[in-house]
């Protein structure tokens, strides 16, 4: 009989969608969004093309931080389905900082306010800070959380940290409502060299932030964490005190913590390195190489992970400056090459990266193609960009040799073409360049440039008196002596006086005498006669003399401290009778027997070295010594010493001898 077949186990009961959408909401109430990506997968395979499921995944992947497991899931649906997940997109792409592309996503969107907002995010991390406050004001009406959190930091950052108290009035805020918003707008009043306002401000931001993360039940280490961006920012204020080591150990307190906020960590480092300068070149390398990473085949270089998404711009670039100034001191010249030709790239709109390059090839000695590169660049920038440049041009070319360069690199400064260090500047190095006459036009335009200036504090006279002074020193005296004569009319001064007497006895001798009159007499000096003093050989050189002045009076009181002086008897020694004083003491008394003159050292009798008798014969003296030298026992080091010292010189007839042989 065959045996009976096994009734088949009944199928589980199906759940349905809306049970499933029942277990996904509670997951994502609860933040267990792996949880709440594995039921949405339940929901789409039941009902593949559902909309609401495919939302909540990506939603719930992007809150799980798996960025490239949402954008691979917007990429399937996108080809599968017709729904418009272009925000998403966009966002993952700002997540994976891929700015440009997260932009382009953004184009076909309706401005809404998630929009804008992500947008003001990407321009903010783009470094379009002008923009990004745009966006934040016009946003202000909306209802956004923590908007003017991102405002005022998107105005510090924009450099118009002027406008943050006006813009928290408007939007009735107070600075200490929260941590975030008292520390972004003490950032505002240390860009505006407000330090004790900003210190006592952050003070109240960490204790702020101390009782709302302890309320929200946070650990003491995670606390901590939160508040880490805000002890860097105290330590930065004491360096901007002046307090150094204060600086110092804190921030040397926060590196060696190690905390997981890698921002903090890297502005912490990246000021303690700009503290100790080029100190300890080595270890500054050290820290900053955990910071910066070059890409495998290229000459690119970029932030670990976590930094290249946090930092801004200008942090950036102040760490690959650091690393850049290092280099330099080291004297790793091939290394800090490297990196200069990338830096203009990574940072486009900044000049510190073509002057960086500009070092290095002064640092090779090649200073004509740092100017000749200084030049080419300054052509392409605007005038207000261009003055750094220029400034590094004309001393890189006054440094090597190169007077026309530098005085051309000067003169295409505008705003500061007229100041007296200028001037000066100008008219030294077109003087070194043999250019007499563009020195002097240089000193006429400062000259109608003053006198033309409607300022409290003119620098006409300084400027008219150096003019005058050059025009005399070249030979140029009928103009020096219109501009001494102009500077006497005006601002009577007394050495533009005694220029133009100096100046006009040259060309006019009446002029000069009118002039001669207006000097005041010298005291005690009635009459000179000028053919008498004409006659004399000249005034004679007085060692550690006075220069110049009057010197009667001086030679009055000497004559009277020599007046004052008395001789004193001289002191004998006891029984010494002045007028019988006998013999002279021997002079060379004091002084040891041998290093006297009269010392004669004994001499040797030779003839008791010699030996008589017949070829080998022996004395018997010397013999008997050799024996009993042999007996005596003596260590190794003492008898070589000793033998050095009396090993006697071979005699005559053993020197024949060997000569025989």
């Amino acid at each position: 009989m065959a045996p009976k077949a096994k009734p088949k186990p009944s199928a589980t009961p199906a759940v349905s969608v809306e049970d499933l959408f029942t277990t996904l909401d509670r997951h994502i109430q609860r933040s267990e969004y792996e949880q709440a990506v594995k039921v949405a997968d339940q929901v789409l395979s039941v009902a593949p093309g559902d909309e609401d499921a495919i939302r909540c995944k990506i939603v719930s992947l992007i809150k799980a931080d798996n960025i490239d497991g949402a954008l691979s899931t917007i990429v399937a649906c996108s080809k599968k389905f017709p729904f418009d997940f272009d925000f998403f997109k966009a966002y993952c792409l700002y997540r994976q900082n891929k700015l440009d592309d997260a932009m382009e996503s953004l184009k076909g969107l309706e401005k809404d306010s998630a929009a804008m907002l992500l947008e003001s995010q990407i321009l903010f991390r783009q470094g379009k800070m002008d923009a990004s406050v745009d966006i934040y004001q016009k946003l202000q009406k909306s209802k956004i959380e923590s908007l003017e959190i991102n405002l005022v930091a998107g105005l510090v950052s924009a450099g118009r940290a002027s406008e943050v108290q006006g813009m928290m009035d408007a939007m009735r805020v107070k600075a200490t409502s929260t941590f975030e918003l008292a520390y972004n707008a003490a950032c505002a009043l240390v860009e505006r060299n407000k330090y004790s306002d900003a210190e006592q401000l952050l003070l109240s931001a960490r204790r702020i932030g101390q009782e709302t993360l302890m309320d929200e039940n946070l650990a003491d280490d995670e606390i901590e964490i939160e508040l880490a961006p805000i002890a860097v920012q105290l330590a930065y204020v004491q360096q901007l005190f002046g307090n150094k080591q204060e600086a110092i150990a804190s921030y040397t307190d926060l590196i060696k913590r190690n905390l997981p906020d890698e921002s903090s960590n890297a502005v912490a480092i990246n000021n303690l390195i700009a503290l100790r300068g080029p100190k300890d070149t080595s270890d500054g390398l050290r820290k900053l190489d955990r910071l910066i990473e070059k890409s495998s085949g290229d000459q690119s270089f970029q932030l670990v992970p976590g930094l290249e998404l946090k930092l801004s711009p200008k942090q950036k670039e102040a760490i690959y400056i650091n690393r850049m100034l290092l280099l330099l001191h080291s004297n790793k010249i091939d290394q800090a090459r490297v990196l200069a030709d990338a830096l203009p790239q990574m940072f486009p709109n900044s000049v510190t990266p073509i002057l960086l390059q500009a070092a290095v090839f002064v640092r090779e000695n090649k200073a004509g193609k740092a100017e000749e590169m200084l030049g080419k660049y300054a052509e392409k920038l605007p005038a207000d960009k261009s003055k750094m440049v220029m400034l590094a041009r004309a001393q890189i070319a006054a440094a090597a040799g190169h007077p026309q360069i530098a005085s051309e690199s000067l003169s295409k400064i505008s705003d500061i073409q007229h100041m007296p260090a200028t001037v000066a500047t100008l008219v030294s190095l077109k003087e070194r360049a043999g250019d007499i006459d563009g020195a002097s036009a240089v000193l006429d335009s400062a000259v109608k440039y003053w006198s033309n200036a409607m300022t409290e504090e003119s620098k006409l006279s300084v400027i008219m008196q150096e003019a005058a002074a050059f025009k005399l020193k070249h030979g140029q005296k009928e103009e020096a002596s219109k501009l001494f004569e102009e500077l006497v009319k005006s601002h009577h001064s007394i050495e533009a006086l005694v220029g133009l007497i100096q100046t006009a006895a040259y060309t006019d001798v009446e002029k000069a005498e009118t002039y001669e009159k207006q000097l005041k007499p010298l005291p005690g000096l009635k009459y000179v006669d000028v053919n008498a003093l004409e006659k004399t050989s000249g005034a004679k050189h007085v060692e550690n003399g006075p220069h110049m002045g009057n010197n009667e009076p001086h030679e009055t009181k000497s004559k009277e401290k020599a007046k004052k002086k008395r001789k004193r008897k001289p002191r004998y020694p006891k029984g010494f009778d002045p007028a019988n004083p006998g013999p002279a003491p021997d002079p060379e008394r004091w002084l040891p027997k041998r290093e006297r003159s009269s010392f004669r050292p004994k001499r040797k009798d030779k003839r008791a070295a010699q030996i008589r008798g017949s070829q080998g014969a022996v004395a018997k003296e010397a013999a008997n010594t050799g024996n009993t030298k042999s007996n005596q026992p003596s260590n190794a080091k003492g008898s070589s010493s000793s033998a050095a010292a009396v090993q006697p010189k071979p005699s005559s007839k053993s020197s024949r001898k060997k000569s025989r042989n």
